[in-house]
This record gives C-alpha cells, sequence and structure tokens, in this order.
C-alpha cells in the first residue's frame, strides 16, 4: 500500500484541514517550528507506531477555544490489496464493496475525540438508497431475509458478500452513490477494519537526537524497525500463527484438566472459573525481540552513544536495506520517515544516506518520508519531491509542491527561493546566465528604464553608461570593486530575480 494523501485537521498548528500529496520520496522543507515534523508525527500516530502518543496538548489551541477538540488524521492509500477477506473464508474486493472513495482510493479516517482512542472511518463512495444502505451492518440472515422478500435472485447463501453483491445488482440503476463515512468499530464493521489494518504498512520513524532518555532507544535503534518488518514477512507470519494454535490448544487442554480435576473438590468454584487465553491475532511476536539492540564492547547501548555514532548506525542501516532489498528483491511494505537525516553528519556522509534512500524508494512497497534543512539533502532531489510549508498572509499554513521551477537544472538557489523566498546574488547570476546564454537578453532589456552606471574601463577611466536596473545589479555583483555607484538594495534584488523569472516563464518556447 503507497500513502498517495494525507489530511491533517485540528492537530498542533495544523488548525483548518491541510491536505499534502506524497510521492515515493517526500521531503519537507520550511522555516523552523513551521509543521514539518508535525506531519511526520501525525503519521506515527496514525499507524500506532509507538515512538509518539497523542495527548490533549496536541489538540490545536484556537480549535479548542472555539469547542472543537476533535483530531482528524486521515490517509489515503493506493496499490491497497485487491483481495479481502471480510466474512469467514468469504474474499472479496474493495471496489465491488463500495469501500472506496470517489476517485477509486481507499480512504481511513480516524478521528481523536479529546485526544482520546481513535475511532476509524472509510470514506467510501457508497450507496445510499435505504433499500440497499448500510449492508455491511447487516448480519447474514438479514441480508437473506432482504433477499426473499424482494425475490432477488442470488447463487450463494452462505456468503455475505455475495448476498450484498446482489442486492447491490439489484438495484443498480438506483443506488444513489454519495461519499459517506462508513465508521468501522461498530460491531457489524469492525472485521474490515481488523482485516484491513493487517494490510497497512509498517511506519519507522526515526527523530533528531532530542533527548537521551533510555526509554528513547526505540527511535534511534534500527534493529527494533528490522524486528517488526521481519514479523511482516506473509511466510514467517504463517508459520507463526501454527506455532501458536498448537501452544493455544495445549494451554487449552491444560485448562480444561485443571477444571475437571477442580470439579470433583468444588464444582461451584469452577462454575465462576474461566481461562483467558489470548487468540493467535493477540499475541505480540515482536515483543519477545523487544530488547534488541547494537551495543559496543562496554555494553554501551546505541542511545548512549554520541550523536554523530548514532546516526553512522542508522545511515548504514539505510544502507544495508537498500544493498538488501536489491538482493533479495524483495516486495515490502514499509515507509521509513526520517528526521533531519542531516544531523551531525558530515556532507559525504549525506550525500552516501541520500544515495541510499533513493535507491530504497525505487523499490516497490516502499516509501520515504524527509524532513531537511540540508542544502546538501536538497541538492539531491528532484523538484516534485519536495514539499514546501509556510504561512500564508492570512496565516493559514500551505503546503506547496515545487513543480513551478524556471531553469531547466535543479537549482539549490531556486529551491531556497521558492521555499524561503530568499533572493540571494547566487540566484540572480543563474537566471541572469541563463537568459543571456538563450540570447534573450535583448528582449528582456527591450522597453526597460535606464539608469545612470559608472563603469571602470580596463585603463582604469571612468566612463558613464546607461543600463537598466538589472544589467547594473549584475555589474555590481560582478565588480564589488566599483565603489562609484550606489549600492542595490534587498528589496531591488528581490524585485530584478521576479522580474527575470517572469521573463523566463513567459518566453519559455524561445528557449533552447
Amino acid at each position: 500500500m503507497k500513502i498517495v494523501q494525507v489530511k491533517i485537521k485540528n492537530f498542533r498548528s495544523y488548525a483548518s484541514e491541510i491536505k499534502v500529496d506524497f510521492d515515493n520520496l517526500t521531503a519537507f522543507v520550511g522555516k523552523n517550528d513551521i509543521g514539518k515534523s508535525t506531519i511526520l508525527e501525525a503519521l506515527d500516530i496514525f499507524f500506532d507506531g509507538g515512538v509518539i502518543k497523542i495527548d490533549k496538548n496536541d489538540i490545536n489551541k484556537e480549535c479548542e477555544k472555539n469547542g472543537n477538540n476533535e483530531i482528524q488524521i486521515s490517509v489515503i492509500f493506493d496499490n491497497y490489496p485487491q483481495e479481502l477477506i471480510l466474512d469467514t473464508l468469504n474474499p472479496t474486493n474493495l471496489k465491488e464493496e463500495y469501500l472506496l472513495n470517489q476517485d477509486g482510493k481507499l480512504e481511513i479516517i480516524k478521528k481523536y475525540p479529546n485526544a482520546a482512542k481513535a475511532k476509524v472511518f472509510l470514506r467510501a463512495y457508497h450507496p445510499t438508497n435505504s433499500k440497499c444502505a448500510n449492508l455491511h451492518h447487516l448480519k447474514i440472515n438479514e441480508l437473506k431475509k432482504i433477499i426473499q422478500e424482494e425475490h432477488i435472485e442470488c447463487e450463494n447463501f452462505t456468503k455475505s458478500a455475495e448476498l450484498r453483491k446482489a442486492i447491490w445488482r439489484h438495484y443498480s440503476n438506483n443506488l444513489e452513490l454519495q461519499e459517506i463515512e462508513i465508521e468501522l468499530n461498530k460491531e457489524d464493521t469492525k472485521n474490515i477494519w481488523e482485516q484491513l489494518e493487517k494490510k497497512l504498512p509498517y511506519y519507522a520513524l526515526f527523530q533528531c537526537d532530542r533527548t537521551n532518555n533510555d526509554g528513547d532507544s526505540e527511535i534511534q535503534n534500527p534493529l527494533k524497525t528490522a524486528v517488526a518488518q521481519i514479523f511482516k514477512d506473509e511466510v514467517i507470519s504463517n508459520e507463526l500463527q501454527v506455532i501458536a494454535k498448537k501452544v493455544i490448544e495445549k494451554l487449552q487442554e491444560v485448562t480444561n484438566l485443571t477444571l475437571e480435576k477442580l470439579k470433583d473438590m468444588n464444582s461451584e468454584i469452577v462454575q465462576t472459573l474461566n481461562p483467558k487465553i489470548p487468540t493467535v491475532e493477540q499475541l505480540k511476536w515482536a515483543d519477545v525481540f523487544k530488547n534488541v539492540s547494537i551495543e559496543g564492547d562496554e555494553n554501551i547501548p546505541i542511545n548512549k552513544r554520541g550523536s554523530g555514532v548514532k546516526r553512522m548506525i542508522l545511515l548504514n542501516f539505510f544502507r544495508a536495506e537498500a544493498e538488501r532489498q536489491k538482493n533479495n528483491n524483495e516486495k515490502s511494505n514499509i515507509i521509513y520517515a526520517i528526521e533531519e537525516p542531516e544531523t551531525s553528519q558530515h556532507q559525504y556522509y549525506q550525500r552516501l544516506l541520500m544515495q541510499s534512500l533513493k535507491k530504497l524508494s525505487k523499490k516497490e512497497g516502499i516509501q520515504i518520508i524527509l524532513t531537511t534543512h540540508s542544502p546538501n539533502v536538497i541538492k539531491q532531489l528532484q523538484f516534485e519531491d519536495i514539499r514546501v510549508i509556510k504561512n500564508s498572509q492570512d496565516n493559514i499554513k500551505e503546503i506547496v509542491k515545487l513543480e513551478k521551477h524556471v531553469l531547466p537544472i535543479p537549482s539549490l538557489n531556486e529551491i531556497n527561493y521558492l521555499a524561503f523566498d530568499e533572493a540571494d546574488e547566487e540566484y540572480h547570476n543563474e537566471l541572469y546566465g541563463y537568459i543571456d546564454l538563450q540570447n534573450l537578453y535583448k528582449k528582456y532589456i527591450q522597453g526597460k528604464p535606464t539608469q545612470k552606471y559608472i563603469k571602470i574601463n580596463i585603463n582604469g577611466e571612468l566612463e558613464e553608461k546607461n543600463y537598466e536596473k538589472t544589467t547594473c545589479i549584475r555589474h555590481q555583483i560582478h565588480h564589488p570593486e566599483n565603489t562609484h555607484n550606489k549600492k542595490f538594495t534587498f528589496e531591488e534584488l528581490q524585485q530584478s530575480i521576479k522580474d527575470m523569472r517572469d521573463f523566463i516563464q513567459a518566453n519559455k518556447e524561445n528557449q533552447q
């Protein structure tokens, strides 16, 4: 399953619903405290990752003042399972069950009233005709009753999915399809969620080194992620189920014999006792290996090592994963979310890490999510990988996908301009040089007002020239030794950059 979009509402700084599009590799950039890590942590809460625990402080303060205490985190998936068993031994699919949204995607909504336990919903393009609505809430006998009363043809009366399909087929010309929310916490529909939850990707969040407590080892310990991923393997899962069933059968046998013996001594007590044995689904195999870690020669755990060492181990975990996935040709179902991968790492190691993460992101079933402040990380990304988080003029969060670049090559200066509204001299040079290279300089200056510029000739003599503003700025950047002209202002530099960007956009058809 692959995330294609995430919606967050009333969570920390995100008051109004914000929508974020995701690709195989998605990097969030923006100023400090703008909400980059919030998105990664919201996903950790959604996937029950265990690192981040939701609490009342996560409710947006403005929403709370207005009486809205419900946090919403929604994830829309593509590449969802084509077949699910919603009823006992009865394979069906989400499309035929009208459990996909109007775009044909799987949309799971989790609502946290007062930041408490989640209520789970599906947004589904679903029948609302009262004669064929809410069929997932009906038991098999209730479905049979509809079939009989309405004289609906159905070949198989033993499977609920077949009964539902027959009813919907009967009303196919009058389904009254609408997008609605189907709650999955109810007794009649919780099996849908149980089956879907098994298929969700494993979400692994690796945070910055903010604390150094013993309990934080799971944040930086990649072996815990490896354990969880290993237990997601279908072959291993099936083998463990066989073992678990045998153990449960033996436990049941011992329990029954014990109660039989007890009955001989006191039958009244036996009637008040019931064996409590977990089901196969309730067993948490990963907990058996919860203490796995990487330690040094003196048994120093990873979370007690220096920041550089911790991140170095993490870096090489991703390098190893990239190599292992390539050699084993595995089809994983995992999301790696990494906060500021550049932390405590030399530029060379940052490049190695990004190479590994890009390789991983190209594997089927793997997505990479990053936050970063590093120019070196950004340089290795494509424009379509980047999401810029900023506040609009109304102080409302905006998440912008960088697709409107004007230069044909990845430019860190352009990303900084789009992401942070930073207009520097280096970017001015790039734009000016590009216009000149495309033989568009004369067209660019045509009709623009000029101003006086004092030039220093090779022989040292001063010469008065007339140039338009962009050329004056360009000359001042290239000849800082010439102090005979008034220095351009930052606002003038910004305006010149904007003018060149607008010109390049408008003249793309004339570019070579």
